[in-house]
């Protein structure tokens, strides 16, 4: 059987995690060494975030659904028949597929509220790092509200600039070229 951790509700699986039996004979399982040294502190798990009980207490997963039920701890041994276990395998299967399709709906319709919030930051952050940006990418708001004769001029000025700038490495070219070599003498004065 696969219980569940007393403190974060996650699997244990046999042989896994420990098991903390009190004098009242109330017996207490837990998953890793963390939830028993929580346990052992006294720590409510509603208020630690990465348990189970946190999120369905702060509406992060689902708490209220047909699905849910399916996995509640049965105690009344049945006897073993073929057909029935074939039949419940099958009812598993289907149930972990709604189970998933519920809990993905679910996610969705919460992160609903969260989009146009992260939207906006996501707007603000990129106006911000403008810079950061490939130049394809930068200025495209101000691109998009110029008329045809600005986006014209702004790029006959771009390329002026990019002509200049050749023009100036051509130049400082030429000079290193046409510079005779010079020699330093032992005076610091330099012989050509």
């Amino acid at each position: 059987r696969i219980e569940t951790c007393h403190f974060c509700s996650h699997p244990v699986y046999p042989s896994k995690g420990m098991t903390f039996v009190r004098n009242d004979a109330k017996v207490f399982r837990f998953c890793r060494s963390k939830c028993h040294k929580n346990f052992k502190m006294k720590r409510n798990p509603r208020k630690l975030a990465w348990t189970k009980a946190f999120r369905r207490a702060h509406n992060k997963e689902m708490t209220v659904d047909s699905t849910l039920k399916f996995a509640q701890r049965r105690n009344i041994p049945l006897k073993y028949d073929r057909n029935h276990t074939a039949e419940t395998l099958k009812a598993m299967e289907r149930v972990a597929e709604i189970k998933a399709k519920r809990s993905r709906q679910f996610y969705k319709n919460r992160m609903k509220s969260n989009r146009a919030e992260q939207l906006a930051a996501d707007r603000k952050l990129v106006a911000e790092y403008q810079h950061l940006l490939p130049p394809k990418y930068r200025d495209i708001k101000e691109v998009d509200m110029m008329d045809e004769q600005e986006v014209a001029e702004r790029m006959d000025a771009v390329e002026e600039s990019i002509l200049e700038e050749e023009r100036l490495r051509e130049e400082a070219r030429q000079m290193s070229r046409n510079k005779a070599p010079q020699k330093m003498k032992v005076g610091g004065e330099m012989d050509e």
